[in-house]
């Protein structure tokens, strides 16, 4: 994700050629999204983490996107409970039965960028936080079917904003936002999960981008620690995020960071969320 800007966008639309690597490039970051996500439990460290990232990225001969990324330590982003994203791995934070763990995994495979995130349960979980990520899931799914040539980005957001903050009550984050992604981890056009339909970009066939809302169960204001990278929501509530690379295709969407051949939904990492007995 990045910061959002007003500047006019400059959109790359992707040849043939260039989707195929992207979708190496996502796939490959399915799976090691899928593989961390299996690691993180009760008693774990996410410096621990943090290598069997970079383990899996030498093993098939790909680079960590954010290790060194404009300054950022670490090869992934583990952001816990209140964390929104951009936390930090380090070896002194254990996960703990009942806390969740959002993780983003972006790999570069020959020059081109995959980039997912999943939040996942560590252990058991309360049911109010359950439904947090089962309606953020829901938030993605939903925008992802919104994508097809002639849409508008305006679009996307408003079915996220639309479900997340005015169904269920949720904050939808303003401050970060899709993006944009190729043989670049950040390129044009900016994906707002929040917006009015019908206006901003008009979707074409070749544009490639994430959609990776960030939902928080209280306010959706949040702030910048010192570190310069974490973020938290501001009133110390869980916030959770999932995120998939697209394309636009003549006929719809193909989602790139998933496992299948054919570019359909796949919840990122493969992690299910079950829906809460309370929306049942």
């Amino acid at each position: 994700m990045l910061f959002r800007n007003r500047q006019r966008p400059s959109i790359n639309i992707k040849s043939a050629q260039e989707l195929e690597g992207m979708r190496r490039a996502g796939r490959l970051a399915s799976q090691c999204l899928e593989h961390i996500a299996k690691h993180a439990k009760p008693g774990v460290s996410t410096e621990e983490l943090h290598e069997l990232q970079m383990e899996f990225a030498k093993k098939h001969n790909a680079i960590p996107a954010p290790l060194n990324y404009k300054g950022f330590p670490k090869s992934l982003c583990t952001s816990i409970n209140e964390v929104v994203c951009h936390g930090i791995p380090t070896p002194s934070r254990i996960l703990q039965e009942g806390d969740t763990i959002g993780i983003d995994v972006t790999l570069i495979v020959d020059g081109f960028y995959g980039d997912n995130a999943t939040t996942i349960p560590v252990g058991e979980i309360d049911e109010e936080t359950q439904k947090l990520l089962w309606v953020t899931m829901e938030s993605l799914k939903k925008a992802i079917e919104k994508v097809e040539p002639g849409r508008r980005l305006g679009d996307i957001g408003s079915t996220i904003q639309t479900f997340a903050e005015q169904k269920h009550g949720y904050g939808v984050v303003r401050d970060f936002v899709g993006h944009g992604i190729g043989t670049k981890f950040h390129e044009e056009p900016q994906v707002p999960h929040y917006g009015k339909p019908r206006t901003g970009v008009r979707l074409r066939p070749g544009m490639t981008f994430t959609i990776e809302p960030m939902i928080n169960l209280g306010t959706w204001k949040l702030k910048v620690l010192e570190d310069g990278w974490t973020a938290v929501t501001l009133d110390g509530k869980p916030s959770a995020q999932y995120e998939h690379t697209l394309a636009v295709t003549e006929n719809g969407v193909e989602i790139l960071t998933v496992q299948n051949d054919e570019g359909i939904w796949e919840p990122p990492g493969r992690f299910e969320i079950a829906k809460p007995a309370s929306l049942a």
